[in-house]
């Protein structure tokens, strides 16, 4: 009997294919539980409820400082002590002022040069970063899946060129692979044209002699790869286009958010100034008007005694 782990989340008991990898989640629980992007820091979590929008440390930042301000380099909305989120902060420490991001164009790339190895020796941000790699890692898998498939069409080639090389014009008929129920029609009519022209002619011998239309396919096969390898750089281009579009309204609308802020503090600022000025203003006129009243005051009681 096949061995059964347990799921990290629910701890029931699965088949270790059925886990998935690094957090060892059963299906339900993934489905239940997916991993999203905190609102503030931008950092990957796992979600525990449809409510639950901010991760863990930011929750905790949140109870200790009150609601992030946009940082003043990569404007993610998780500044909660100054005007610099940690990341920055802790960046800025180890890399020194961070440089022009190639990708965003943001004054927020740090110039960390292992990770720069990752990403092709560009010069990104965080989010950059991310967004990269995720690119990267996707071309990978999708130029994977399409060497493993030459890689099976190529043998198949090879198998149909190994059974028509020992086996008989009648005989082929029976093969039950579809590449060679495809190169059959193909094949019969060069037999046919040349036996039309009055050669004699073994049909065993066509297919194994150089030149024949096993090479013909090999040059299509090579060239529906190539027409393939310019799709895939195209939707990477598309990808990669999307994400700067997606990264550059974000940034804009941080901005904006910022300056909406920084607005309306200075509204406050002013409207507190021009309210302490009218009090005292009133205060000063009270202080007049006490002392006209004193002075009135005490011309009458002179007034009344000089008689």
């Amino acid at each position: 009997m096949a061995a059964l782990y347990a799921c990290t989340k629910c701890h029931q008991r699965f088949p270790f294919e059925a886990l998935s990898q690094g957090q060892q989640l059963c299906k339900e629980c993934r489905i239940a539980h997916p991993v999203v992007k905190c609102t503030y820091c931008r950092t990957e979590y796992q979600q525990e409820s449809k409510t639950n929008t901010i991760c863990k440390k930011c929750a905790q930042n949140v109870q200790l400082y009150g609601t992030p301000k946009p940082c003043q380099y990569c404007n993610i909305i998780a500044a909660f002590i100054g005007n610099k989120c940690q990341r920055c902060t802790n960046s800025e420490k180890k890399y020194g002022p961070p440089y022009s991001c190639e990708q965003c164009k943001q004054q927020c790339a740090f110039d960390r040069k292992d990770d720069r190895k990752k990403v092709d020796g560009k010069l990104l941000c965080w989010l950059c970063t991310l967004s990269y790699k995720r690119v990267l890692q996707k071309t990978k898998e999708q130029r994977k899946h399409l060497s493993s498939s030459s890689r099976a069409s190529h043998q198949e080639k090879e198998q149909y060129t190994r059974l028509s090389s020992g086996s008989h014009y009648n005989s082929q008929k029976t093969l039950s692979t579809s590449s060679i129920q495809n190169e059959i029609p193909k094949k019969k009519s060069k037999f046919d044209s040349i036996t039309t022209n009055g050669d004699s002619f073994s049909p065993d011998l066509a297919l194994d002699s150089p030149g024949t239309d096993h090479f013909v396919i090999i040059a299509q096969l090579k060239e529906e790869v190539a027409t393939l390898k310019k799709m895939l750089h195209q939707k990477d281009q598309m990808i990669l286009e999307k994400e700067k579009k997606i990264t550059e309204l974000k940034a804009d609308f941080q901005y904006q958010e910022s300056q909406m802020r920084a607005k309306m503090n200075q509204m406050e600022k002013t409207h507190k100034e021009v309210t302490e000025q009218l009090q005292a203003k009133n205060r000063e006129l009270l202080k007049q008007a006490a002392a006209l009243s004193k002075s009135k005051k005490s011309e009458k009681s002179g007034a009344i005694t000089s008689p």
